[in-house]
């Protein structure tokens, strides 16, 4: 097995990588806790906002030529309302965050630094874009005790309070996808905020 490369794309340079980003997708959140039944309509409707943001991120892991896994981001006054309303309510300027939209990677490739460096990439092409006084993201909100939970799942709680994301109950939105066995239904996913130090 190679080791993987760690490539960085902005805005219209992310087109042809589209695609790629879709399939990862569709594999990754198959699995718990996000249980997403790939829909390629609901994949090109989302990924249109990071296509049409000239201030968007792709940070890719790459096998050789092959994205093994990719992490993207872009300001949040380019994100859908539903997006932008949790912060309005909590009288935070949408304009001042940026917002990591997923990070996907395959199995195989976990355990390897990679998810730091994902965080790393988009922490720091949001510094230089520059007016950004947040990093946000948003997890998807399971009940403890759902039976389709893995037993020995581990979340990722523990890493994103370590790079001092903090969990913003009340900060929730509500997104439809198709779901394993259920079909379309909502789902509430709640917000972490970190404040974006800036380097001098």
């Amino acid at each position: 097995m190679q080791s993987q490369q760690i490539q960085v794309v902005r805005g219209a340079e992310a087109g042809p990588w589209l695609e790629a980003v879709a399939a990862l997708r569709i594999a990754v959140f198959r699995d718990w806790p996000y249980l997403y039944a790939g829909d390629p309509g609901y994949e090109r409707e989302y990924l249109a906002a990071y296509a049409a943001s000239p201030r968007s991120v792709f940070v890719l892991a790459l096998e050789g030529d092959r994205p093994v896994g990719v992490s993207t981001g872009l300001p949040l006054a380019d994100d859908a309302e539903a997006f932008r309303a949790p912060f309005d309510a909590r009288g935070i300027d949408p304009g001042e965050v940026f917002y990591f939209g997923e990070s996907v990677l395959l199995p195989a490739w976990r355990g390897r630094g990679i998810g730091h460096a994902f965080f790393d990439a988009r922490e720091a092409h949001a510094r230089t874009l520059g007016g950004f006084r947040w990093t946000a993201f948003a997890a998807v909100d399971r009940d403890v005790d759902d039976p389709r939970r893995p037993p020995r799942h581990r979340g990722n709680d523990a890493f994103w309070s370590r790079r001092g994301y903090v969990r913003q109950p009340g900060m929730t939105m509500r997104l439809p996808w198709e779901e394993t066995g259920v079909g379309s239904t909502m789902h509430a996913l709640t917000f972490w905020l970190r404040p974006l130090e800036h380097t001098p």
